[in-house]
Protein backbone atom coordinates (compact mmCIF):
# COMPACT_ATOMS: atom_id res chain seq x y z
CA UNK A 1 0.00 0.00 0.00
CA UNK A 2 1.45 3.61 -0.75
CA UNK A 3 2.10 5.88 1.66
CA UNK A 4 0.87 9.75 2.47
CA UNK A 5 4.63 11.56 2.70
CA UNK A 6 4.77 15.03 4.63
CA UNK A 7 7.66 16.32 2.82
CA UNK A 8 8.93 19.74 3.74
CA UNK A 9 12.08 22.32 4.55
CA UNK A 10 11.37 23.85 7.71
CA UNK A 11 13.47 26.28 10.05
CA UNK A 12 14.71 25.12 13.23
CA UNK A 13 12.06 26.91 14.94
CA UNK A 14 9.49 24.65 12.87
CA UNK A 15 8.22 27.45 10.01
CA UNK A 16 7.52 26.03 6.74
CA UNK A 17 8.09 30.07 5.34
CA UNK A 18 9.00 33.17 6.61
CA UNK A 19 6.72 36.26 6.92
CA UNK A 20 5.08 37.43 3.48
CA UNK A 21 5.73 33.77 2.53
CA UNK A 22 9.01 34.48 2.02
CA UNK A 23 11.11 31.03 0.81
CA UNK A 24 14.29 32.74 0.19
CA UNK A 25 16.13 31.23 3.48
CA UNK A 26 15.56 27.77 2.02
CA UNK A 27 19.32 26.23 1.53
CA UNK A 28 18.78 24.02 -1.82
CA UNK A 29 22.11 23.53 -3.06
CA UNK A 30 22.99 20.56 -6.06
CA UNK A 31 23.24 17.74 -2.99
CA UNK A 32 19.99 18.97 -1.17
CA UNK A 33 18.18 18.85 -5.08
CA UNK A 34 20.12 16.02 -5.95
CA UNK A 35 18.27 14.52 -2.59
CA UNK A 36 15.07 15.79 -3.36
CA UNK A 37 14.74 14.54 -6.87
CA UNK A 38 15.79 10.99 -6.00
CA UNK A 39 13.32 10.71 -3.22
CA UNK A 40 10.60 13.00 -5.02
CA UNK A 41 11.37 11.04 -8.81
CA UNK A 42 10.29 7.88 -7.60
CA UNK A 43 6.88 9.38 -5.98
CA UNK A 44 3.54 8.36 -7.23
CA UNK A 45 1.80 11.75 -7.63
CA UNK A 46 2.43 15.20 -5.75
CA UNK A 47 -0.83 16.19 -3.43
CA UNK A 48 -0.57 20.27 -3.19
CA UNK A 49 -2.91 22.86 -2.02
CA UNK A 50 -4.01 25.82 -4.44
CA UNK A 51 -1.63 27.49 -3.36
CA UNK A 52 1.24 25.16 -3.51
CA UNK A 53 0.07 24.30 -6.83
CA UNK A 54 0.03 27.74 -8.07
CA UNK A 55 3.71 28.57 -6.90
CA UNK A 56 5.00 25.53 -8.56
CA UNK A 57 3.17 25.90 -11.80
CA UNK A 58 4.70 29.33 -11.74
CA UNK A 59 8.10 28.97 -12.58
CA UNK A 60 8.60 24.66 -13.23
CA UNK A 61 6.77 23.73 -16.62
CA UNK A 62 9.65 25.76 -18.20
CA UNK A 63 12.36 26.11 -15.71
CA UNK A 64 14.51 23.47 -18.12
CA UNK A 65 14.19 25.71 -21.34
CA UNK A 66 16.54 28.21 -19.65
CA UNK A 67 20.27 27.19 -20.20
CA UNK A 68 21.21 28.69 -17.28
CA UNK A 69 18.86 26.52 -15.14
CA UNK A 70 21.56 23.75 -13.17
CA UNK A 71 20.87 20.10 -13.88
CA UNK A 72 19.03 19.33 -10.71
CA UNK A 73 16.76 22.07 -11.69
CA UNK A 74 16.41 20.87 -15.12
CA UNK A 75 15.70 17.46 -13.69
CA UNK A 76 13.35 18.48 -11.29
CA UNK A 77 11.46 19.97 -13.97
CA UNK A 78 10.85 16.85 -16.17
CA UNK A 79 9.93 15.10 -12.55
CA UNK A 80 7.36 17.75 -11.94
CA UNK A 81 5.82 18.15 -15.23
CA UNK A 82 5.32 14.03 -15.78
CA UNK A 83 4.36 13.39 -12.42
CA UNK A 84 0.53 13.18 -11.94
CA UNK A 85 -0.47 15.85 -9.54
CA UNK A 86 -4.00 16.12 -7.20
CA UNK A 87 -4.77 19.72 -6.54
CA UNK A 88 -7.01 19.76 -3.30
CA UNK A 89 -8.66 23.20 -4.38
CA UNK A 90 -12.48 24.75 -3.47
CA UNK A 91 -11.76 27.64 -5.97
CA UNK A 92 -9.94 26.17 -8.68
CA UNK A 93 -11.72 25.55 -12.24
CA UNK A 94 -9.03 24.00 -13.76
CA UNK A 95 -5.06 22.63 -13.61
CA UNK A 96 -3.03 21.74 -16.32
CA UNK A 97 0.63 19.89 -16.05
CA UNK A 98 -0.96 16.45 -15.49
CA UNK A 99 -3.24 17.68 -12.39
CA UNK A 100 -6.48 16.65 -12.10
CA UNK A 101 -8.59 18.83 -9.22
CA UNK A 102 -10.38 17.51 -6.30
CA UNK A 103 -12.41 20.04 -4.15
CA UNK A 104 -12.05 18.47 -0.48
CA UNK A 105 -10.03 15.67 1.59
CA UNK A 106 -12.41 12.81 1.87
CA UNK A 107 -10.49 10.21 3.97
CA UNK A 108 -12.54 7.37 2.10
CA UNK A 109 -10.73 8.43 -1.18
CA UNK A 110 -7.44 9.30 0.25
CA UNK A 111 -7.74 5.53 1.12
CA UNK A 112 -8.68 4.44 -2.52
CA UNK A 113 -5.79 6.59 -4.11
CA UNK A 114 -3.50 4.66 -1.35
CA UNK A 115 -4.72 1.62 -2.25
CA UNK A 116 -3.77 1.81 -5.95
CA UNK A 117 -0.18 0.31 -7.40
CA UNK A 118 2.41 3.20 -7.64
CA UNK A 119 5.03 4.94 -5.42
CA UNK A 120 3.90 6.70 -2.34
CA UNK A 121 2.10 10.14 -2.40
CA UNK A 122 3.85 13.56 -1.79
CA UNK A 123 1.91 15.65 0.46
CA UNK A 124 2.93 19.96 -0.06
CA UNK A 125 1.58 22.74 2.09
CA UNK A 126 1.13 23.94 5.22
CA UNK A 127 -2.90 24.44 4.49
CA UNK A 128 -3.04 20.52 3.12
CA UNK A 129 -0.80 19.36 5.08
CA UNK A 130 -2.98 20.55 8.23
CA UNK A 131 -6.16 18.72 6.77
CA UNK A 132 -4.34 15.43 6.43
CA UNK A 133 -3.07 15.45 9.58
CA UNK A 134 -6.28 16.70 11.34
CA UNK A 135 -8.06 13.22 9.21
CA UNK A 136 -4.57 11.53 10.73
CA UNK A 137 -3.65 10.52 7.25
CA UNK A 138 -0.03 11.00 6.76
CA UNK A 139 2.15 8.30 7.20
CA UNK A 140 5.68 9.69 6.85
CA UNK A 141 7.57 12.76 7.87
CA UNK A 142 10.45 13.95 5.84
CA UNK A 143 11.40 17.38 7.39
CA UNK A 144 14.85 19.00 5.87
CA UNK A 145 15.70 21.38 8.73
CA UNK A 146 17.41 24.81 8.01
CA UNK A 147 19.86 25.84 10.19
CA UNK A 148 18.49 28.86 11.25
CA UNK A 149 15.94 30.58 13.24
CA UNK A 150 12.99 32.50 11.40
CA UNK A 151 11.12 33.71 14.65
CA UNK A 152 7.75 34.15 12.57
CA UNK A 153 5.89 33.04 9.37
CA UNK A 154 4.29 30.15 8.86
CA UNK A 155 4.49 27.07 11.31
CA UNK A 156 4.38 23.74 9.94
CA UNK A 157 2.07 21.97 12.07
CA UNK A 158 -1.19 23.36 13.51
CA UNK A 159 -1.92 23.51 16.86
CA UNK A 160 -3.40 19.85 18.06
CA UNK A 161 -4.99 17.82 21.35
CA UNK A 162 -3.83 14.45 19.77
CA UNK A 163 -0.07 13.49 20.15
CA UNK A 164 0.80 10.91 17.49
CA UNK A 165 3.61 8.77 18.15
CA UNK A 166 6.33 8.90 15.40
CA UNK A 167 9.94 6.32 14.78
CA UNK A 168 12.61 7.67 13.61
CA UNK A 169 13.85 6.20 10.76
CA UNK A 170 16.65 7.94 9.43
CA UNK A 171 18.46 11.05 9.33
CA UNK A 172 20.86 12.70 7.18
CA UNK A 173 23.24 15.73 7.64
CA UNK A 174 23.55 17.63 4.10
CA UNK A 175 27.21 19.41 3.41
CA UNK A 176 25.49 22.83 3.76
CA UNK A 177 23.82 21.99 7.19
CA UNK A 178 20.27 21.13 6.23
CA UNK A 179 19.87 17.66 8.61
CA UNK A 180 16.56 15.15 7.03
CA UNK A 181 14.62 14.02 9.95
CA UNK A 182 12.44 11.14 8.89
CA UNK A 183 9.71 9.57 10.81
CA UNK A 184 7.15 7.13 10.43
CA UNK A 185 3.83 7.18 12.08
CA UNK A 186 3.63 4.08 14.56
CA UNK A 187 0.10 2.61 14.53
CA UNK A 188 -1.96 1.04 16.87
CA UNK A 189 -2.85 -3.12 15.37
CA UNK A 190 -6.36 -1.87 14.98
CA UNK A 191 -5.30 1.13 12.71
CA UNK A 192 -3.78 -0.90 10.30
Amino acid sequence: MRRIVLMMSVSLDGYMEGPGRDLGWHLVDDEVHDHFNEVLGAMGAFLDGRVTYELMAEFWPTADSDPESPRPMVEFARIWRDMPKIVYSRTLEKAHWNATVVREVVPAEVAALKSQDGGDLALGGAGLAATFLRHDLVDEFRLYVHPLVLGAGTPLFPRSETPRPLRLVETRTFGNGVVLLRHERTRAAADG
